[in-house]
């Protein structure tokens, strides 16, 4: 499927498959988010799901998903205005082609015309995954903008953190291009998968989740665009050593940063939270049972965190 006019270029853009469209139809019409388009000043059109109100949080979700996997957390929130945006291809914002050596300077711009397409101002940024490392791009690049972090599990490319294998298969040239085009996705697939990020036990409490995912996986726009940017940062034997981040990174970082990471996460071991928390002049450190999404085994407890941190952020107290 495609439609005409994205916006300022004229060209058709893809549009998701009837089975994403469907799914998100049926997950948003259950929960009390809001869901709708924006408009960027590039012209590209987003997709952001809304719930709650007060300060203002920007949630960015991790790889081979959508905002729908932030659901789960952001229906808990206390106090929060929670926006949580589609990245580009993925969901249902319309995706945007970027030259891999610009990924992390792209991913600064998306994220800074979103807050000021939402009118934002300075909001608290959270992220899973690599969304949280799209968030500690923004942070880095925008201090005075960002008015604190929010780390939803380890952030690929931390010092410390490594690829899970099924990442670095999927980025093998050819074998990833054949397994994205004659492998179908099913939410059993997805749980095997999952397995591997530490939350078999989790994912399967979401079977909505479940087929979301599965969903986006069969999509050609999504899984082009998610192949895409897992070569961006990772190949066959790891992270790209020209995308990690490094300790001095980590300490001119001054926005206040919670990490809430799972104690069994396979991307970064503790000890690699410990270390980050330890470089960065704010930051607070939360373990919790579970793996890389520690939100799903954890969702009222991963919200109370994030909903005193944003009050504790929005609030400071008077020295």
């Amino acid at each position: 499927m495609i439609r005409s006019n994205p916006g300022q270029t004229g060209e058709t853009v893809p549009t998701p498959s009837d089975e994403v469209l469907e799914i998100h139809e049926r997950m948003l019409a259950t929960s009390a988010a809001r869901s709708r388009h924006i408009e960027l000043r590039s012209g590209r059109r987003v997709h952001v799901i809304e719930a709650g109100q007060g300060s203002p949080v920007l949630f960015l979700h991790g790889s081979s998903t959508s905002s729908l996997s932030l659901l789960p957390l952001i229906e808990h929130l206390d106090g929060v205005q929670a926006i949580a945006v589609d990245r580009p291809g993925f969901g249902l914002s319309e995706p945007v082609l970027v030259p891999r050596e610009r990924f992390r300077n792209a991913a600064v711009e998306f994220i800074d015309e979103v807050v000021g397409a939402l009118g934002l101002g300075t909001p608290t940024f959270a992220g899973n995954s690599m969304g949280g490392t799209w968030g500690l791009w923004y942070a880095l690049a925008h201090t005075d903008r960002a008015r604190g972090l929010v780390l939803l599990g380890s952030a690929p490319l931390l010092p410390g953190t490594r690829a899970p294998l099924p990442l670095r298969v999927s980025t093998t040239p050819v074998v990833g291009d054949l397994l994205s085009r004659v492998v179908k996705i099913n939410p059993k697939m997805v749980v095997r998968l999952m397995s591997a990020m530490g939350e078999s036990d989790t994912i399967v409490r979401y079977p909505d989740l479940l087929e979301a995912v599965a969903a986006a996986g069969n999509d050609p726009t999504a899984s082009a665009v998610n192949l895409a940017e897992l070569r961006a940062v990772i190949t066959p034997f790891g992270f790209r050593p020209s995308m990690r981040l490094h300790p001095d990174d980590l300490r001119r970082l001054t926005v206040p940063t919670l990490l809430i990471w799972g104690e069994s996460d396979p991307v970064g071991a503790v000890k690699a939270a410990q270390a980050a928390a330890g470089l960065i002049p704010e930051a607070q450190l939360q373990t919790l049972p579970g793996g890389h999404v520690p939100y799903l085994g954890n969702p009222e407890r991963v919200s109370e965190l994030l909903s005193g941190f944003v009050r504790s952020v929005s609030n400071p107290s008077p020295a």
